[in-house]
């Protein structure tokens, strides 16, 4: 299936049901086949081929997501670009993935405008919401575009080339074929529960998970509610006012809405699904979630190359026949799909038994084509015939999979390997500890150190002795942290996760500084 045709499918089970909403709008399934047969043709006249690079940079926002049909039925190539980026490494993308067209909100103009000079490949621009100098509204360009049905052959199976999230360099871009995400929706439809017409609230942004998350929703006719900025208020009151079925959102919104005064008096009964991921979960805090939000917490685990599902864990997963909680579980990563194997590697290319800790190595549809223009990053990401994804972790007797840290994250202190989300998740149980980060640092002694920075939750104090101490009782004194620092808020990525690299980054300019 190409991307087109999830929404082609979901407008065969009703023109007119609804299918992107978003605030007192709504686009029926009719209404966005008709804007992506517009935008196909007005593709067409502005010379972008079958095979071109199409880039959309907007926040969430109904007609930047309906353009994306419109990319995929001219048989061009979505690369979603992320707004929350710099300039300079949007630029980057956008030369680096060849890309002809950029379409985007006006929010992001001055950002267009500040690149425009040194993007020679983007032939076209075009804004979604206004008329500028350099560029023609959305409506002016498809203006005389007819929106009778049109069918264009793609001269390949690649569907959207995404960007990696750069923090080891330059972003790659990842290429995802149609196979890629019919096995990622397949995967969906296959491991959690769907009841109905769903409808899928999109809060986190959807040039990430949440967009491909759309695609196994509008598959079944379903509602996609868009929210253009985060708001966890705004949030919980779209879930009573729509009957909100599914939604996802990161590890660090959720402890945030587990604080939130509104949640103990919304009624989330509507709910069959909220899926969590992109960053490792405190199994206290998830614990949390499934008695304040209810048993319908489900998790996800993937990257970029191999989206979203190499393993789940359904809600009721998270407990135990009985009905009880599966505590032991809390911590894994669920277990691999269907359509997925899921082992662990040594680095000279040996499988390593059940329960034997090494990095996570993947086989399946799901994963990428390769690395556009990169054939040195794809042979090493795909070296002995497993992709490899860059995290350490075991697969316990039962199947599920424990995720220990990412390979480049793990500490060795004293000849003792430490992994940081161990020691983040005994920090996550203290009842004054909203998020953490752990890294190691340079230490003469025992080669490096146990450094944790904490974020507490707002009104909160406690001494970071105690913190140690507290972490020392549940897993020890060598995975303690040595040092522990109180921030008011941790450095995070643009889709939420602890940016350990500035954390380590921070700690020791400032050790510069005093010991020049």
């Amino acid at each position: 299936m190409r991307l087109i045709d999830y929404l082609d499918k979901g407008a065969m089970l009703g023109q007119d049901a609804p299918c992107l909403t978003m605030g007192t709008e709504d686009l029926s399934y009719g209404d966005v086949q008709r804007i992506s047969h517009r935008v196909a043709r007005a593709l067409q006249r502005s010379g972008i081929r079958p095979g071109d690079k199409v880039a959309v940079l907007s926040s969430n926002h109904a007609l930047g997501f309906a353009c994306v049909f419109g990319i995929s039925r001219a048989a061009a190539v979505w690369c979603p670009v992320n707004p929350r980026n710099e300039a300079s490494e949007n630029r980057f993308v956008l030369d680096a993935f060849d890309c002809s067209c950029l379409v985007f909100h006006s929010n992001y103009a001055p950002m267009v405008e500040q690149m425009r000079a040194n993007l020679p490949k983007v032939r076209v621009f075009v804004c979604l919401d206004a008329e500028l100098d350099f560029a023609p509204s959305w409506a002016q360009w498809v203006d005389g575009a007819s929106d009778a049905p049109t069918d264009i052959a793609p001269v390949n199976d690649l569907a959207m080339i995404a960007g990696t999230g750069g923090t080891t360099g330059q972003p790659k871009g990842v290429m995802l074929s149609g196979r890629n995400l019919e096995t990622m929706s397949a995967l969906t439809l296959m491991g959690y529960p769907f009841g109905g017409r769903p409808t899928y609230l999109a809060l986190a942004p959807l040039t990430h998970a949440a967009g491909v998350l759309c695609l196994p929703v509008m598959a079944l006719g379903g509602r996609v509610v868009i929210m253009p900025k985060p708001d966890l208020t705004e949030f919980l009151a779209l879930i009573e006012q729509h009957r909100v079925t599914h939604t996802f959102l990161p590890p660090t919104l959720i402890y945030m809405l587990l604080q939130h005064e509104k949640l103990a008096v919304t009624r989330l009964g509507s709910l069959q699904c909220f899926w969590y991921g992109a960053a490792p979960i405190s199994a206290a805090r998830l614990e949390e979630a499934l008695t304040k939000v209810g048993p319908v917490m489900a998790q996800l685990f993937g990257q970029t190359e191999a989206p979203m599902m190499i393993s789940m864990m359904s809600p009721r997963e998270h407990f135990h026949p009985d009905g009880s909680v599966a505590r032991e579980r809390l911590a894994s990563a669920g277990r691999p799909g269907p359509l997925v194997q899921v082992a662990t590697m040594d680095s000279e290319g040996r499988l390593l038994p059940v329960g034997d800790t090494g990095e996570i190595v993947v086989r399946s549809s799901l994963v990428m084509m390769g690395y556009y223009k990169d054939s040195k990053a794809t042979e090493e990401a795909g070296r002995f015939g497993w992709h490899h994804t860059g995290d350490i972790g075991r697969v316990d007797a039962d199947g599920f999979l424990y995720i220990v840290d990412r390979a480049k994250d793990m500490i060795i202190t004293g000849g003792f390997n430490v992994y940081s989300v161990e020691v983040e998740q005994a920090l996550m149980q203290h009842p004054d500890v909203q998020d953490s980060g752990v890294i190691g640092l340079p230490d003469e002694k025992w080669g490096e150190q146990v450094v944790a920075v904490v974020q507490l939750h707002p009104g909160r104090n406690v001494a970071t002795t105690d913190l140690i101490a507290f972490v020392k009782a549940r897993i020890g004194s060598v995975k303690a942290p040595k040092q522990v620092e109180i921030w008011p808020d941790l450095p995070r990525s643009k889709v939420g996760k602890v940016m350990k690299k500035d954390i380590r980054a921070t700690i020791l300019a400032r050790a510069s500084i005093h010991n020049p």
